[in-house]
């Protein structure tokens, strides 16, 4: 099996869809044996060192993108749960980082932290909304 993951700081460097291919490749990269063919969930693929086929709607189709969906989904929450220990006050073990009315809370009462995608539309304006504050630009000055 083979995992490959993005940071925040390279999502927001080079796009979502760039990291979610740079995962792609890591992943692959990541396998003990050298795979002929890649079955890649939706309509684009990455260039990687083997054939790609991309299937859309794949996690109904394939068993193999189905499983490969499970992993990821499990092993972001164990990251999100890792996370939660060294950001406590976004409660990321309880959410799993999905836009919940309280991680919307946390993030306006700590701002966001390292890893928040500051390229997250949320997270921009609330990083915007911020420095207009720190400057007087607000609406309430």
């Amino acid at each position: 099996m083979g995992i490959g993951l993005a940071s925040a700081q390279e999502i927001d460097e080079i796009n979502i869809l760039q990291a979610t291919y740079l995962a792609m490749c890591r992943a692959v990269e990541a396998l003990k044996s050298r795979p002929t063919l890649a079955l890649i969930d939706g309509n684009r693929a990455p260039k990687l060192f083997c054939a790609t086929q991309t299937i859309i709607g794949g996690d109904a189709k394939s068993l193999s993108i189905a499983a490969a969906s499970i992993i990821a989904k499990v092993t972001r929450d164990r990251l999100m749960i890792e996370m939660d220990k060294a950001f406590p006050a976004y409660g990321f073990a309880r959410h799993k980082g999905y836009g919940t009315e309280f991680h919307a809370a946390a993030l306006a009462q700590h701002g966001p932290c390292t890893e928040h995608r500051n390229s997250f539309a949320p997270i921009r304006k609330l990083t915007m909304n911020s420095l207009k504050d720190s400057h007087g630009d607000s609406k309430d000055s």
